[in-house]
């Protein structure tokens, strides 16, 4: 199927090097070939582009017209695809990301900004959400996401870590109220929960047979933020179930205590996930080989 563009390339190729046979040398077709193009090329516009001798070729006032736009038509083109070719190549332009909002905040983000700083022709686009969100439907390049995944067929998925779950409260309510040694324990004791998926407040447990099962907590607090449960256990108000990341500073100091050591349940996949596509852009790429290189080490 011929198109309104046929020809124009074999008649700036020719003007340029000044005869057919260079013209088709350079573009890989024979002689005859490329004087039809031009011809064709003629036909179509209804004017005369080229005065031809035998030993000369010269440019018609129309031609001289056609060219300066056609010049400018294929130097549009090729800043065109060199910018494409430097997006697929060189880490630069829009990546718009959406992460958990706790884990997004406190580990993630601080290694988008050293890798921002790293690449000053990167633009962070970033939403901070704990809802499932629709990569294609929703235009977003790589998501973070904790816990099982769904259908991946048009996704792509690297798992960078596991999060674990621990039962923590302060020194100072459990040396008020008691430590707890077993799930009949915590009967007694003031609970703190945050996002629930039912009614009923419940922690993932750990059972004798290594399954893990919802268990109903008492629950003293209602807290629907991961940041305001850790703020609530250092304040003492009672027992919280966390992500270990979270809280290891706060283990390690002191500051926090973990109680029902090996009970708590609920080690989920930590996944970083993109679309499917044949090349990956350089933008989402080197984000991606950042995530996958430097998560494990900070999500343990």
């Amino acid at each position: 199927m011929k198109s309104r563009f046929d020809g124009i390339v074999e008649f700036v190729a020719v003007t340029r090097l000044g005869s057919f046979t260079a013209a088709a040398a350079e573009l890989g077709m024979t002689k005859s070939a490329a004087g039809r193009a031009v011809s064709r090329l003629e036909d179509r516009l209804g004017s005369k582009l080229l005065y031809r001798t035998t030993r000369h070729l010269t440019l018609t006032p129309a031609g001289e017209a056609w060219l300066e736009h056609c010049v400018a038509a294929l130097a549009e083109l090729e800043r065109g695809e060199n910018a494409l070719m430097l997006a697929r190549d060189a880490p630069c332009g829009e990546v718009r990301i959406d992460l958990p909002t706790a884990f997004g905040r406190l580990l993630v983000m601080p290694l988008l900004l050293e890798l921002a700083e790293r690449y000053p022709a990167l633009f962070l686009n970033v939403t901070f959400t704990d809802r499932y969100v629709d990569l294609i439907r929703e235009n977003i390049d790589l998501v973070v996401r904790i816990g099982k995944l769904e259908d991946t067929t048009n996704l792509v998925a690297r798992q960078v870590g596991i999060q674990q779950m621990v039962i923590i409260g302060s020194p100072g309510y459990l040396a008020i109220r008691g430590v707890p040694y077993s799930l009949a324990d915590l009967a007694g004791h003031d609970c703190i929960a945050g996002e629930r998926q039912e009614q009923r407040a419940v922690w993932l447990l750990k059972q004798p047979d290594g399954s893990v099962a919802r268990h109903p907590i008492p629950v003293k607090h209602d807290i629907r933020d991961f940041e305001m449960i850790h703020a609530a256990a250092r304040a003492g108000r009672g027992l919280v179930q966390l992500p270990y990341w979270m809280v290891q500073d706060d283990i390690r100091d002191g500051k926090l205590k973990t109680v029902l050591d090996g009970m708590s349940g609920g080690e989920m996949p930590i996944n970083v996930v993109w679309p499917r596509t044949r090349t990956l852009p350089a933008k989402i790429r080197v984000v991606v080989d950042n995530l996958v290189q430097s998560l494990p080490r900070v999500a343990q």
